[in-house]
């Protein structure tokens, strides 16, 4: 019998994983495992209809809203997928569809369902007007400046007779072609490789900056109407001809089917085409054709009844284990790893497989030398999914986890209730070391650009950088001495560093590497505290009163700053420049800004175009990316656009930084 524990329990561990896939873009479940576990939360609440709260997974569309993008309400909501993972289901589907619609014939559109970003775009009288995120599916993050960078889409409609306003549901994607390049170029700055295009794609949407998002070379498809001024379009599958006509990239593989055997011919036919396509996609989407017919349907809570996805499979391959390593994390976490013979799964060549902790080698009894069947569905990391027992070599012996870390030798501990096996040795620990200044200067930490994991490896190998405060004390003559490293890539990472210093008071928490303290915990310790100084003088009552903060976390927090050496650490990087800095909405009144109309072009040398932009609002101005008769001052940078000839043209008054910031 489930008990009430046990379904908060599996509340939690779904949104966890939800998190993970939509905010972090780093899986770490399948598709597969993913929609098992919303399905068993699902059938608890069939038995305990009681326990449902307006929080629970299964009352909302699964993606949370970014920081940084302003938040747009959709006019048409953007609701999720029903799943289906086999032939039997897709007949429940059909058989449902006609029931109630009764005795009217019912056909269905069958299309590709794309392994991508689900977006919407605007169009006002055939111009882009605006890009959103699906988000929680109620509203989404306006992304229209990043959406711009994509070459595919096109800025203007033509055709016969556009419609006045027309907005059109679609996925961001990334080729296979481009994502192979994009992975090429991280592992020659020594940055994390991206696992795979979807986790590229999200990252990039979630980029403040266009500039790099254009670097990315993102491609975009529609496939669905949510709005139509004309009222042209009648049918589903018609609507692909019409976005076409109008320069609107579509689907390429699509069919109106009217039978069971139609929509199975269409599923395995895709499933045949899949490893050539030069785009993921992970399934077939099946919907009511007629539109009207969709109307009448309706929608649930969270989905169209109209329409369902079928699931490709995870896909899988046979390999043998040749050894079993262990990983130290930078919070003394030991991950076991499977080394593997070579080999191909979905489009990657894969030669290590997680193992997750000791508990899940013990119970799967996985073993050096096992030929094993190794997963990579979707973005998932690649795991070991079974042993074939039959094939084990003689005189295997079982795993075990090592009583000593593999990095500096000291005895591993587990603390009681966890799973994981722990260095303790902290900050002596190289591994630990090496880790926690790879986590520093990463995206969601210092974001320290130029300084991957591998020039990080360097300088902590030639004992230039023992501690984080180490890279503020590096030196050209330090730099020079580095592989690969001559005047440019020298002069890019010391700005790099240099620029870092100005850095958000939530970025600064992340940065510090403190045990069970994420993102979203970052952040608000950064609000309740207001600065560095403030937190680390908190203590665990007024830490646990801080909503989404528990005990243990308040306990991490409070331990790590009664550390003399986290101390040391901390006051060193603030002498060494380090400003950490809570964003707080201030206002200017009667400032020179103050009801004026700003568009920014080219690159500032002390701001960031979003910081920019920041700082004009507060002081009571607004900010856009088109120069219209309606722009007060045009901010020049370097290397402005076509942004600049037509300022002039209109007579809007040119600021360049140094006016700009004479005003601010």
């Amino acid at each position: 019998m489930t008990t009430h524990a046990e379904y908060e329990k599996l509340c939690q561990e779904i949104w966890e994983h939800n998190r993970r896939y939509y905010v972090d873009a780093r899986p770490t479940i399948s598709d597969h495992a993913f929609d098992h576990l919303l399905k068993s939360l699902e059938e608890m609440e069939k038995k305990h209809p009681e326990w449902v709260t307006p929080a629970s997974p299964t009352q909302r569309v699964n993606e949370a809203l970014t920081s940084g993008f302003k938040t747009v309400v959709h006019q048409v909501p953007m609701l999720s997928l029903a799943n289906t993972y086999s032939k039997e289901e897709i007949v429940d589907f059909v058989a449902r569809m006609h029931k109630l619609i009764g005795h009217e014939k019912v056909d269905f559109s069958c299309e590709l369902k794309m392994d991508g970003i689900a977006i919407t775009a605007l169009y006002e009288e055939g111009l882009f007007v605006r890009g959103v995120t699906r988000g929680d599916g109620t509203a989404g993050d306006d992304i229209t400046s990043n959406m711009r960078t994509i070459a595919s889409l096109p800025l203007q409609i033509y055709g016969k007779d556009v419609p006045k306003r027309l907005e059109v549901r679609g996925e961001v994607f990334m080729l296979h072609s481009v994502f192979s390049k994009q992975n090429e170029k991280k592992q020659e700055t020594g940055e994390p490789l991206w696992a795979n295009p979807r986790n590229a794609a999200a990252g990039s949407l979630k980029l403040l900056d266009p500039k790099e998002v254009a670097e990315r070379h993102l491609s975009i498809v529609f496939y669905g109407i949510a709005e139509d001024s004309s009222h042209e379009v009648k049918l589903q599958t018609e609507s692909h001809d019409f976005l076409q006509q109008l320069g609107l990239p579509i689907l390429q593989m699509h069919a109106r089917c009217s039978s069971i055997d139609q929509i199975w011919t269409f599923a395995e036919k895709v499933h045949s085409a899949r490893p050539k396509l030069p785009y993921d996609i992970d399934g077939v989407v099946i919907k009511v054709d007629d539109l009207k017919q969709q109307v009448r349907l309706g929608n649930t809570a969270k989905n169209p009844r109209w329409a369902v996805a079928y699931k490709f499979a995870a896909e899988q391959a046979t390999t043998r284990i040749t050894a079993i390593t262990v990983q130290v994390g930078r919070t003394g976490t030991l991950t076991p790893v499977a080394e593997l013979v070579p080999v191909s799964v979905a489009g990657s060549t894969i030669a290590r497989a997680t193992l997750h902790n000791e508990e899940e080698v013990k119970r799967k009894d996985i073993r050096v030398g096992d030929l094993v069947t190794i997963e990579k569905g979707g973005d998932v990391i690649p795991k070991v999914v079974s042993v074939d027992l039959s094939s084990r070599p003689a005189h295997t012996h079982a795993w075990k986890m090592p009583t000593h870390c593999p990095s500096c030798g000291s005895h591993v501990v587990r603390e009681a209730g966890e799973v994981a096996w722990r260095c303790p040795n902290g900050r002596k620990c190289s591994e630990q070391a090496l880790r926690r200044i790879v986590h520093f200067t990463s995206k969601v930490a210092m974001d320290i650009d130029n300084m991957g994991e591998k020039v990080v490896e360097q300088l902590v190998t030639r004992g230039m950088v023992k501690n984080p405060s180490d890279i503020y004390r590096l030196t050209e003559a330090d730099l020079y001495q580095l592989d690969g490293f001559k005047e440019k890539s020298v002069h890019n990472l010391l700005t790099s560093i240099d620029k870092s210093r100005e850095v958000s008071l939530a970025r600064f928490i992340m940065a510090l590497g403190i045990k069970h303290v994420g993102e979203e915990t970052a952040a608000l310790l950064a609000a309740k505290s207001g600065s560095i100084e403030a937190l680390s003088a908190m203590g665990i009552e007024e830490l646990e009163a801080i909503a989404g903060i528990g005990s243990v976390v308040a306990n991490a927090i409070v331990a790590f700053f009664q550390e003399e050496e986290s101390r040391k650490e901390i006051s060193a990087l603030l002498e060494l420049g380090v400003k950490p800095k809570q964003h707080e909405v201030v206002t200017h009144k009667g400032h020179a800004f103050n009801g004026k109309h700003f568009v920014i072009t080219g690159t500032l040398e002390n701001y960031t175009r979003t910081g920019a932009a920041a700082l004009i609002k507060e002081r009571g101005g607004s900010v856009s990316d088109s120069v219209t008769k309606k722009t007060d001052y045009l901010v020049v940078g370097e290397s402005p656009g076509s942004k600049l000839e037509k300022a002039q043209k209109l007579g809007i008054k040119i600021l360049d930084e140094k006016a700009f910031v004479h005003l601010l």
